[in-house]
């Protein structure tokens, strides 16, 4: 069943921190989004729209403004020939199946509808539709798409689902996998562990799988970051119980602050470059020294759009992962502007600290996303 978000005033695409929170809470009560869409107050193809959404297999959630709240409502009574009455000072669709305070569920023919008002710095009103656990979201790693679709495609044919990837990062796919009518998604999970040990996680959202597994085995992590500015503790401290396991990040920027806060050798730095596996190294090893963590990330590179040479061209990105018992360095080229430079180097960290310790991350006893 696909899964439609719908938002329909201007603030949406004015105020992106806004969006991104409803997005984010959505994702969280609904599973993943397939497709956005957005609409302005006056809209006119806002009805057929509506008309064919309804007509689909699937979940439509349509976000509102105040003052759109009641068009949406007088659109979708019409799709449905249906007329709208008051229920708690709301005007609703008449066969409304479930209502709470600025939200409304609508089933029609196999779609459900959920209307409901976001509002500027106000908690989002409650999420109606269900959730079938139709669908789940898993990672891959050290495999490529032809291969692993090579491998798992008669499992879909076993369990009746079927699967689409992305590639994350060189060496990191995800997989969203689909139920079909008679579809079992946690045998197919569980058998495609077995044929693929040590490189599959079961987790929509790789960074909380991180998180829980570094609480239960009491392990702290800290980063030093030069080109990704901060963007890797950023990334954690999103996520709920980020305080139990990260000790910190450096941005250390500049060769100064990696030599003082870090001990990089000025020789290194002089010789070899800050963009170069020699620097990397000593940041994660200083990472590690000034912290109490069990595991450092360390990146240096060349966003771009100015900074390259023929060299150490503009993507160039080293990146350092280290444990108290050993430690790996790659040096990478990334493509595309300097921010998704900086993404791809951050998820490719992430990639290399899920590797390093295949024992605490690939256990068998995973709960399922």
């Amino acid at each position: 069943m696909k899964k439609l978000l719908l938002f329909v005033g201007n603030k949406f695409t004015l105020n992106a921190p806004l969006q991104e929170y409803i997005i984010r809470e959505v994702e969280k009560k609904a599973g993943k989004v397939d497709a956005l869409l957005f609409f302005q107050e006056s809209d006119n193809n806002l009805f057929l729209e509506l008309e064919r959404l309804l007509s689909l297999d699937a979940i439509v959630i349509v976000v509102t403004t105040r003052s759109t709240f009641s068009i949406v409502g007088k659109l979708l009574s019409t799709v449905t020939s249906d007329n709208q009455i008051v229920k708690e000072k709301m005007l609703l669709p008449s066969r409304t199946v479930i209502f709470e305070p600025d939200s409304y569920l609508l089933n029609h023919r196999d779609a459900q509808v959920n209307v409901l008002i976001a509002s500027e710095g106000e908690r989002l009103p409650m999420i109606l539709v269900s959730d079938e656990k139709r669908t789940a979201t898993i990672q891959l790693f050290e495999e490529e798409i032809d291969d692993a679709n090579a491998i798992l495609t008669p499992l879909t044919q076993t369990y009746d689902v079927s699967i689409h990837y992305t590639k994350v990062v060189s060496g990191w796919l995800t997989l969203r996998i689909q139920s079909r009518r008679y579809g079992n998604i946690a045998q197919f999970i569980t058998s495609a562990k077995r044929l693929l040990p040590n490189k599959i996680i079961p987790a929509s959202n790789t960074i909380a799988y991180i998180i829980e597994h570094l609480v239960q085995h009491n392990k702290k992590i800290t980063f030093a970051e030069s080109c990704t500015g901060g963007l890797l503790a950023n990334y954690f401290t999103k996520e709920s119980g980020a305080s139990g396991i990260l000790e910190g990040s450096l941005v250390t920027y500049s060769n100064a602050l990696k030599a003082n806060w870090l001990a990089v050798s000025d020789l290194k730095l002089e010789e070899s470059g800050a963009v170069s596996p020699d620097v990397v190294e000593e940041m994660s090893e200083g990472a590690l020294n000034v912290s109490y963590a069990d595991y450092a990330l360390a990146v240096s590179g060349i966003a771009g759009p100015d900074g390259g040479s023929e060299y150490k061209p503009v993507g160039t990105v080293v990146i350092g992962a280290r444990s108290k018992e050993t430690s790996n360095i790659e040096e990478l080229f990334f493509e595309g502007d300097r921010n998704y430079i900086q993404e791809q180097s951050a998820l490719y960290a992430i990639k290399m600290l899920l590797l390093l310790d295949k024992k605490i991350f690939f256990k068998e006893d995973v709960k399922n996303a």
